[in-house]
């Protein structure tokens, strides 16, 4: 595998990264802007997206910039936003053929920066708003989509568990947005937000692909500049390791025909912690993979459940299980999981189980890597941990875990919050 090559600056108000690779016929350019989770603002945040890929002031209309696109050899667009522990990143990405494989000599890479520029600096806005008519149409499919999670009781049984887990914590703030926002939002209100963005955010450049390092790197501090005056970021205290002394259990009620068992735990770690790959390990063998403990003995052996597995959110900390059931079993279910995370703590799990799953555990990192998205969103993760590592290092560290190096990490998970969304028909009797 080759090692990520970055050149890291901090210029005009952004950090750059070139990661030089010639494993791919495409060069990726994302912009990623980063802010603290905040309620009062995340829903014209969640918002914000679909106004930036809709127009901006030359490429007026969706199908114009759809042209430009066209133009551009079919270069793929879009923006994309994601809850990042604390943290809420909306990144930017634009995909684009490399000009070694065009035989033209359009300078495609130049155009596509300028479209950046576009994008960031010229959104299509008029007396200084958002065009209300498209504000108001892109409130409506958001509304959709907030409702969508309600719709997805798997989704929303997730955001049930983390509403009442972090109850006094930013990552409990819903990062599609709240329903109950966006009658007051408008253009105006949108697009004050959208120019304190700019100021205030924490914001990296990417530059992915088989590029001359120099020249991507002055073409970019060239057109792009953002404000330098930026407001340094405030350190909030991690919260991920507050352990509360009995586990709470939260139990709701819906005509559904398929109970949700989700369980959420403390790990006392996250990716900067040294034995964080430890964990990852232990969450392999425990609900990561289809030959894991969850999966093995709560669907297969028992069937106990239609699904159940296990995942991590390293900047927090935090171990997912989720499960689909039926809703007499909850009893059944709830203490084979239990048993399962007991098997771990006490070694009950052989070598040979652990080999396995490193294997899928390195195999699962080469293919995310595989494709250019994945090495930067590794380097990304890298920058908001502030760590400084190689995939091979990395790789290197899931290789030297042992045996012992799991059993310590498992000892030190405690359940947190049980939460199970159940039918109003059903059995279930059990006091939350």
């Amino acid at each position: 595998m080759d090692t990520l090559s970055t050149t890291f600056k901090k210029e005009h108000g952004y950090r750059l990264h070139v990661i030089q690779t010639e494993k791919f016929k495409t060069t990726q350019i994302v912009v990623k802007f980063k802010e603290k989770l905040n309620r009062e603002t995340i829903t014209k945040r969640a918002l914000l997206p679909a106004l930036l890929r809709h127009s901006t002031k030359r490429y007026s209309s969706r199908q114009a910039l759809q042209r430009m696109l066209d133009e551009l050899y079919g270069a793929s667009f879009r923006i994309d936003s994601a809850k990042k522990g604390n943290d809420h990143v909306m990144s930017l990405r634009l995909e684009i053929a490399n000009e070694k494989y065009i035989s033209t000599n359009e300078q495609i890479l130049t155009e596509a920066i300028a479209l950046i520029k576009e994008v960031i600096f010229k959104p299509n806005v008029e007396n200084d708003s958002f065009i209300d008519s498209v504000v108001e149409r892109e409130k409506d499919v958001l509304k959709q989509r907030i409702n969508g999670v309600k719709d997805d009781k798997m989704a929303f049984a997730n955001q049930r568990l983390l509403d009442e887990m972090y109850k006094n914590d930013l990552f409990s703030i819903h990062s599609v947005g709240y329903e109950e926002d966006l009658a007051s939002i408008d253009g105006k209100e949108m697009f004050n937000y959208y120019e304190e963005m700019l100021r205030s955010n924490d914001i990296s450049i990417y530059i992915s692909g088989d590029v001359d390092k120099d020249d991507v790197t002055d073409q970019i501090v060239e057109q792009i500049q953002f404000p330098t005056d930026k407001k340094p970021e405030v350190k909030l205290k991690n919260e991920s390791n507050t352990i509360k002394k009995d586990a709470q259990t939260i139990i709701e009620k819906e005509e559904i025909h398929q109970a949700k068992l989700h369980l959420g735990y403390r790990t006392n770690r996250t990716i900067k912690d040294a034995d964080y790959p430890s964990l990852q390990v232990l969450n392999g063998l425990f609900g990561g993979f289809p030959n894991s403990k969850l999966f093995m003995n709560v669907r297969e052996k028992h069937s106990l459940a239609y699904y159940a597995s296990s995942m991590l959110e390293g900047l927090k900390g935090l171990l997912i299980v989720v499960s689909g059931i039926a809703s007499e079993d909850y009893e059944k279910a709830r203490k084979i999981i239990d048993e399962q995370l007991l098997a771990l703590k006490s070694g009950d799990f052989t070598e040979e189980h652990i080999e396995e799953t490193k294997h899928l555990l390195i195999h699962q990192l080469r293919s995310t890597l595989d494709h250019p998205q994945g090495m930067i969103e590794f380097d990304y993760q890298n920058e908001l941990a502030e760590l400084d590592r190689t995939p091979e290092s990395f790789i290197q560290q899931i290789k030297n875990v042992t045996k012992e190096d799991i059993i310590e990490c498992a000892k030190d998970i405690q359940l947190d919050t049980v939460y199970l969304l159940t039918s109003e028909s059903g059995d279930t009797d059990v006091e939350a």
